[in-house]
């Protein structure tokens, strides 16, 4: 802290000798003074339309335009002009103190969102998590709360420190051993351990992290993270058919969510290797019911109370925005018609 308020004295004070040494002599008339003005007022009216502005949508954009501007002036050659040296020098220090005024706040406000605006919405998220990390893992160490242990944990994961996000959601857990959050996100990085340091995990820690998974998903089942963490775990310990449903599930939950995207076409070319019933239902009936049958465009048929007959009739002669299927053979439409009814007695 001291070092970096001695930084800042020292750019302070060359920046003040800059500002001064020309104004102790005469110069000749500024000739891009038209296009400093000019642009001075454009940046003054961003900067107040920025203040002012109610559509976050249209920030970015403002934001980039107020940036451009800075650029544009930056630019331009320093000015020099005749005037008074006791004035001069007067307006001169008055304007490095607003100059060190607007920079703060820009480097506080403006700047890190044109930064941000360049990159990715996962990129900018791990971004924003690196910077609030060591303040919330201050406030987490001196108040001990669950709620500000949780706030480091998860600004920890999301910027990928992850002995961090351990430390931080292992005492969320001890201020409540119910947080959906902490137990989740724990279990996966137990289950991943070896991935993040080339060391086989135990059979032991496996366990331990499918049991802390499978009580998140207990507890927050509504969440998407829940299904998505849970499917996720269910595939790598083979049980293929239950992740998919997870999945499914997830992205029933979270319909813009896209994680869960590589392990469901996995886990597919897995099921529809060993099963011809999931390989027909898979070409023909999955991108409306959902891999598993939990619904998509279409209804759940785990959620069905159709007969066979009926499920038989909608099949081949279709119904509403159900196309119809009358080319199925006889053994086709009977792989189809028991694995409806074996999600019907699942649900």
């Amino acid at each position: 802290m001291i070092l970096s308020l001695l930084l800042l004295a020292l750019i302070g004070g060359a920046a003040l000798w800059l500002v001064l040494e020309p104004l102790r002599r005469a110069a000749p008339e500024d000739p891009d003074a038209p296009e400093r003005t000019r642009l001075a007022a454009e940046r003054d009216g961003l900067y107040t339309e920025l203040n002012t502005l109610e559509d976050e949508a249209r920030r970015p954009g403002l934001e980039r335009r107020a940036a451009l501007t800075l650029r544009a002036l930056d630019g331009l050659p320093p000015a020099s002009r005749a005037r008074n040296p006791g004035r001069s020098r007067t307006l001169a220090l008055a304007g490095v103190g607003v100059a060190a005024l607007l920079t703060v706040a820009g480097a506080l406000t403006f700047i890190p969102r044109w930064q941000l605006a360049s990159l990715d919405a996962g990129e900018a998220k791990k971004v924003q998590a690196v910077l609030k990390l060591p303040a919330l893992k201050e406030t987490a160490q001196q108040t001990e709360k669950g709620a500000d242990y949780l706030a480091w944990g998860r600004a920890a994961f999301d910027s990928a420190n992850y002995d961090q996000a351990v430390s931080a959601y292992g005492n969320a857990l001890k201020t409540d051993p119910r947080q959906p959050e902490a137990l989740r996100r724990l279990g996966i990085l137990l289950l991943t351990r070896g991935e993040q340091t080339g060391q086989q995990i135990s059979a032991e820690d496996a366990q331990r992290a499918a049991l802390l998974i499978r009580t998140a998903a207990q507890l927050a089942p509504e969440e998407p993270e829940s299904q998505l963490l849970l499917g996720f775990a269910l595939s790598r310990f083979g049980q293929d058919q239950d992740a998919l449903t997870a999945l499914e599930r997830y992205r029933t939950l979270d319909p813009a969510g896209r994680e869960a995207d590589e392990v469901i076409t996995a886990v597919r070319a897995r099921l529809n290797q060993s099963d011809p019933a999931l390989s027909l239902y898979a070409g023909s009936c999955a991108s409306c019911h959902g891999a598993a049958g939990a619904g998509g465009i279409g209804p759940s048929l785990r959620e069905s109370g159709l007969s066979r007959a009926a499920l038989r009739s909608v099949t081949v002669n279709g119904k509403g925005a159900m196309p119809a299927y009358p080319k199925l053979t006889d053994a086709e439409l009977k792989l189809l018609l028991d694995l409806m009814e074996k999600w019907q007695r699942e649900g």
